[in-house]
């Protein structure tokens, strides 16, 4: 055995010591120092560690929170706004199929002015007829919202009537219509025909 393999008495001395010297030094710690105390600031640095990391994750979700509901208000407004404007979109959609509709449908109502007038001496019988016929379909239409334009005697107004012959007479200051050459219509205050005028000024 070589003197690197077997330890030598001195050293085995200088271990105890250093070990002797630790233990005393822990003892004369303890001594100065309640074992409670030492434990408990333990506990307490624990404590404060586990209660900021704590304090962070609830910092953490509740900005999460903040921007989820954010985000779901955001949402909330614009499907709000979408279903507003669809509804204003299909409202107007409506309106104007109904409006085209009743455009076709005005030919015929001149053809009906026209036969009233034709039929005026004629067979009290057929005069009725074609009276209530005329009387039932501008019925129909008034209750869907078709309103007459009124144009004689109205002053000229290029977004109700249209000017197809200008006279002057000096009788009036401002073009008024003094005939009406073909009726106009409107419906929901929104034009569909202008009426046909002549204008004096």
């Amino acid at each position: 055995m070589t003197s690197n393999e077997s330890g030598s008495p001195d050293d085995a001395e200088n271990e105890s010591s250093s070990a002797s010297d630790i233990d005393s030094e822990l003892a004369e710690m303890l001594e100065n120092r309640d074992v409670e105390t030492v434990i408990g600031e333990l506990v307490d640095e624990d404590s404060d560690s586990a209660a900021a990391a704590v304090e962070h994750d609830i910092d953490s979700l509740a900005a999460e929170r903040d921007e989820m509901r954010s985000t779901a208000q955001r949402l909330q407004a614009d499907f709000e706004n979408f279903k507003k404007r669809s509804a204003r979109e299909t409202a107007a959609a409506g309106e104007s199929a109904i409006a085209r509709f009743i455009e076709q449908l005005l030919p015929v109502l001149d053809a009906f002015e026209r036969a009233v007038d034709a039929v005026s001496g004629a067979d009290e019988t057929v005069r009725r007829g074609v009276e209530l016929a005329f009387g039932e379909f501008t019925s129909t239409l008034g209750r869907n919202g078709v309103v007459r334009i009124e144009a004689l005697g109205q002053p000229f107004d290029p977004d109700l009537h249209e000017a197809v012959a200008h006279e002057e007479t000096g009788e009036h200051e401002a073009p008024v219509v003094v005939e009406e050459l073909r009726a106009g219509y409107r419906i929901n205050n929104r034009v569909i025909r202008a009426t046909m005028v002549r204008v004096a000024q």
